[in-house]
């Protein structure tokens, strides 16, 4: 699994202490952390900076690549500060995070890229907004995102496409689709572009303690279904274990089994089902429980796991 770490990002109250601060050895600890952690590439999201871009993009890239040699994946809206930020880059073939099909961005961000020689994750998003089924989002990604790459001649091996994972706090009903659309997207086209999601957007709105859970068995079914990319947590020891023990198929422990029953059962388009789970045990029966809500058996609430 390719973890693009997700640390670094506006929504921490440390991160924008850090940022006001100028602190140049908070970025630098944080970004050789999340890479010892697993991390394969740093996110980097400080908001769209409409007013200090031209200096804060560049300072922050500067601090990073002064101790970790991972691409840098460049997390903003905007596009002027995307640029400052490639300007600067020196070591890693950069990741723009994000464009969409967007009339604006789709013409402009694909461009920037190619122009920089760097990757782009591309949401199947377009004006209208966030399309909720899977047929809708692959055929966003095949006639408006592929297409665009393909009349600029970018790179295919460069496209990321991102199908987006809504929250199952008030969304639960289309946390099945995003499964679909990432096992649907890798035969859609040839040759198959990269696929990443944001993981920890399906537990957006959700208690903090319940939020690890629900990231962890939604990886399970993805990665049945072929995700071998994603922006989250590197420093989330067991989402790392559940990993592992997918990509080796390690049945040496029960919640080892159990994930990869999750895994093969999701790559087969069936269900998990409860004799596929020891009841008895409580850590067992949550995983249960938030497969059900993951899947739209029983609607989610926040104090689902007690019921």
């Amino acid at each position: 699994m390719y973890i693009i770490g997700e640390n670094i990002h506006i929504i921490s109250e440390k991160v924008k202490e850090a940022l006001t601060n100028r602190d140049r050895e908070f970025f630098m600890e944080l970004a050789i952390k999340q890479v010892e952690a697993g991390a394969s590439a740093v996110d980097i999201n400080l908001g769209p900076r409409k007013k200090d871009w031209a200096e804060v993009f560049p300072w922050i890239v500067g601090a990073v690549e002064t101790v970790v040699d991972v691409p840098l994946s460049i997390d903003t809206t905007n596009i002027d500060g995307m640029e400052a930020a490639l300007k600067t880059i020196k070591k890693a073939q950069p990741i723009l995070n994000s464009t969409s099909a967007e009339p604006e961005r789709l013409e402009k961000i694909p461009l920037l890229a190619k122009k920089y020689g760097a990757k782009v994750i591309a949401l199947t998003m377009a004006a209208e907004g966030i399309p909720v089924s899977a047929d809708d989002r692959v055929t966003i990604a095949l006639e408006r995102l592929i297409p665009r790459m393909m009349e600029i001649d970018f790179p295919m091996s460069d496209l990321i496409i991102d199908p987006l994972v809504l929250t199952t706090s008030g969304c639960q009903q289309y946390c099945p689709h995003l499964i679909e659309t990432v096992r649907t997207l890798q035969y859609a086209w040839d040759p198959t572009p990269m696929i990443s999601v944001g993981l920890s957007n399906v537990s957006n709105a959700v208690p903090n303690e319940n939020r690890p859970l629900i990231n962890r068995v939604y990886l399970s079914m993805l990665m049945g279904v072929g995700l071998q990319m994603m922006i989250a947590n590197p420093f989330d020891k067991e989402q790392n274990n559940v990993i592992k023990w997918i990509e080796t198929k390690d049945a040496t422990s029960a919640l080892a089994r159990v994930y990869n029953k999750i895994a093969e059962r999701t790559a087969a388009s069936e269900e998990p089902q409860p004799e596929d789970f020891d009841l008895t045990d409580p850590e067992q029966a949550a995983i249960w429980k938030t497969t059900q809500i993951l899947l739209n058996k029983v609607i989610y609430a926040d104090g689902y796991l007690n019921q």
